[in-house]
């Protein structure tokens, strides 16, 4: 990001700039998300344009919508149709775990495992930059990374909670968590030092 200092007459300094283009980036990412098909495709976008920051990019309404329009290939709906049908299933799953089914308890804690593990790989699959061309490569390197960096996927896991607690305190508030949550995904991404012999930092 950006270490640009505050300018002469410039009330806020870049850290609040950012946070309000941040908000406003969750704005539009929260309509972008509302077919549900559209959502990986969505917030992958975002933290495309988080990830430009680094290189001084702008965080604008303008420029997500400029790069989302160039995303919904046949690749980007399979992946929204292929996150829909999970978490449809995982549901479905829940739903019969708790009609009294024998062994539902295990089930329904196995399923939530499961569960976590798929958002966390797919969390983490939208913040890879290989998400915007190819989802398989994004899908992997998220898999391996969730894998190695145990600390990241709980911070995957606790921003995903805060989104979900501010959205449910304050229904309006779900059209702006998904820029705090593309951000935080981006960070955890970023913050991957690739070490020697395959360890990270």
């Amino acid at each position: 990001m950006s270490a640009r200092t505050r300018e002469t007459g410039e009330i806020f300094g870049p850290r609040m700039t950012l946070f309000a283009d941040v908000l406003a980036l969750g704005v539009v990412t929260a309509l972008a998300c509302l077919p549900l098909i559209t959502a990986p495709a969505a917030l992958s976008t975002a933290c495309a344009l988080v990830r430009g920051t680094r290189d001084d990019k702008p965080v604008t309404a303008g420029r997500y919508v400029a790069l989302l329009r160039e995303r919904f290939r046949s690749g980007d709906l399979v992946a929204g149709a292929v996150a829909l049908a999970g978490v449809l299933l995982f549901a479905a799953d829940l739903a019969l775990a708790g009609a009294g089914l024998p062994g539902a308890r295990v089930f329904a804690v196995t399923a939530a495992a499961i569960g976590a593990c798929a958002v966390i790989v797919g969390l983490r699959a939208c913040a890879r930059p290989e998400s915007i061309g190819d989802w398989r490569a994004a899908v992997r390197a998220a898999a391996g990374d969730s894998a190695r960096d145990v600390g990241g996927s709980a911070l995957v896991l606790l921003a995903l909670a805060a989104a979900a607690l501010c959205a449910w305190m304050m229904l309006p508030l779900a059209f702006l968590v998904p820029g705090p949550l593309a951000l935080a995904l981006t960070a955890i991404d970023v913050r991957l030092v690739r070490m020697p012999h395959g360890e990270t930092a």
